[in-house]
């Protein structure tokens, strides 16, 4: 007597969908909800001890100036030119 063929590779194959599709999502999460966090360099702190320095010194220049449409631009040419 000959039994009837399993259809476990279909099923089989089904779950495997299903567990990669699972973890697609999980791992889509974690990387969504890990970039939710405080900035790691906040704005408002000096970027080098050199910042640090010139700001003690009234020597400090911005990092970025507006342009003629307002938008921010950096500011070059301050922080590039004589240094007097």
């Amino acid at each position: 007597m000959q039994t009837a063929p399993r259809a476990t590779s279909v099923s089989t194959s089904a779950a495997r969908a299903t567990l990669f599709v699972a973890l697609s999502a999980v791992v889509l999460a974690v990387t969504v909800l890990g970039g939710c966090q405080r900035a790691l360099f906040p704005s408002d702190l000096p970027r080098s001890q050199f910042e640090t320095y010139d700001r003690m010194r009234q020597r400090y220049v911005p990092l970025e100036e507006p342009d003629v449409f307002g938008t921010p631009q950096p500011a070059l040419r301050a922080r590039l030119g004589d240094q007097n």
